[in-house]
């Protein structure tokens, strides 16, 4: 009898991608389901990311996480993409199969959607929600935001016509889930909101809040999608103004673990996995 001793690699895929913990995520979900995978970090070149995942995937690469700033480029790489990421235009999880062809996917969204409503336990229905940010992250989260029925999604963004554009293109989608959603300026969000959620690349940037701390409703949950020292700043400024602040780190791993279903058919459980990385944020 000959054991099958082969590895499978995925990596994530960024610039800057030091920081990522994915794989140390990944790492938990193999030991907990049996898989063999072997997760790695991959710094891509500003100008040359098409490149260095066709690279990864020559290598030997079954698939990959995309982070910033890469996700609106993943997706026009594929030859296969899922409705969510088409929907986004953006991509942060790509699978290579040599007969099928690439697919592009984007989890980012259900992995948010999970860690409000379940790890949080803040069901979205109903409520005000501004959303900072209509890049790759913004988008990627966009649609599962308005299937979750808030009331209200306003779009703020530096640039307008952009927030502007990613409204046009998820209109229907928010029609049909009765949502109203618009578009802004950074300085012109208008009333208070039940959660505020920074997609921006602010706190990345080490930039200080791109909106003003007026945004907040009593009690509001404020998100940042970063986590560890990147979204601190951004988390206690926005408890300063009253709000619960909530990093990405779940979101995070709820994400990861919608990748591993993708690429290998098996759901892990986040929660322990979750809890690890928090104690050791916090030690």
């Amino acid at each position: 009898m000959t054991m099958d001793t082969t590895v499978d690699r995925y990596a994530v895929l960024g610039n800057p991608v030091a920081h990522s913990r994915s794989p140390q995520i990944h790492a938990a979900f193999a030991q907990q389901t049996g898989q063999r995978i072997a997760y790695e970090r991959v710094l891509s070149p500003l100008d040359g990311f098409a490149a260095c995942v066709r690279d990864f995937a020559a290598g030997g690469g079954r698939g990959c996480n995309v982070t910033v700033p890469f996700k609106l480029q993943a997706v026009t790489l594929a030859q296969r993409v899922t409705p969510r990421a088409q929907l986004a235009g953006a991509a942060n999880v790509l699978a290579f199969d040599p007969d099928a062809g690439w697919l592009a996917d984007n989890s980012d969204g259900v992995g948010l959607l999970r860690d409000i409503e379940h790890n949080a336990g803040c069901p979205l229905a109903g409520l005000r929600v501004l959303l900072v940010g209509a890049g790759g992250a913004g988008a990627g989260v966009l649609g599962p935001l308005l299937q979750a029925r808030p009331a209200q999604v306003a779009l703020a963004n530096r640039t307008v016509d952009k927030a502007h554009a990613l409204v046009a293109s998820h209109a229907a989608w928010a029609h049909e889930h009765g949502v109203a959603l618009s578009g802004c300026a950074l300085a012109d969000t208008g009333g208070r909101y039940d959660v505020v959620i920074n997609a921006s690349a602010s706190s990345l940037q080490g930039a200080a809040s791109p909106v003003a701390g007026t945004v907040f409703a009593p009690g509001a949950l404020a998100i940042d999608l970063m986590y560890g020292p990147a979204a601190q700043a951004w988390l206690d400024w926005a408890q300063a103004h009253g709000a619960t602040p909530r990093d990405g780190l779940g979101m995070l791993v709820e994400q990861a673990a919608e990748a591993f279903f993708v690429w290998r058919g098996v759901r892990p459980d986040t929660a322990p996995v979750l809890q690890q990385l928090r104690s050791e944020l916090s030690s």
